[in-house]
């Protein structure tokens, strides 16, 4: 569990992943993303599921699990709007990358939706390469695929 600034990171349970699914729209406004939110996750990877939890509730959280080849993979981060800008989605990656690492974990890696302009750059500015690979999703799908080599606060390869 990691503390810091009256918010607690720490493995979500299924009552979180419930609560984040009711308030889908404070943390993702009017996008529905809630089909990729998958109670699987968190139900099989909790060590790498992770929510932020104040006491007004959950600010934040990150879904993911490590593959067998040592990928971390962030399913979905989000912050709660109202705790945009304050570097919790920094904290929640580096909570996810240090359980990902205990995992077994050397890289991590992520996607979006190209017109995701604000993930491409939050992942830019963690150190992640990004790269749009056509078809990634589909046919006339392309996606952002990002990359970042561990540890998540040292050089990258």
């Amino acid at each position: 569990m990691i503390l810091s600034m009256g918010t607690h990171i720490a493995p979500a349970a299924v009552a979180d992943f419930h609560q984040v699914v009711t308030d889908h729209s404070r943390y993702w406004g009017e996008r529905d993303l809630r089909s990729l939110h998958l109670l699987a996750l968190v139900q099989e990877f909790s060590s790498t599921c992770l929510v932020a939890r104040a006491e007004d509730g959950i600010r934040g959280y990150v879904f993911g699990f490590v593959t067998p080849d040592g990928t971390g993979y962030v399913h979905l981060i989000a912050t709660r709007d109202d705790a945009r800008g304050t570097g919790l989605g920094r904290r929640l990656y580096a909570a996810f990358a240090e359980a990902a690492r205990r995992h077994g974990a050397r890289r991590l890696k992520a996607i979006t939706s190209v017109g995701n302009t604000g993930s491409v750059a939050f992942h830019r500015r963690l150190g992640f390469d990004a790269r749009t690979v056509e078809d990634y999703d589909g046919a006339g799908r392309p996606m952002v695929v990002f990359h970042r080599e561990l540890p998540l606060d040292g050089p990258r390869s």
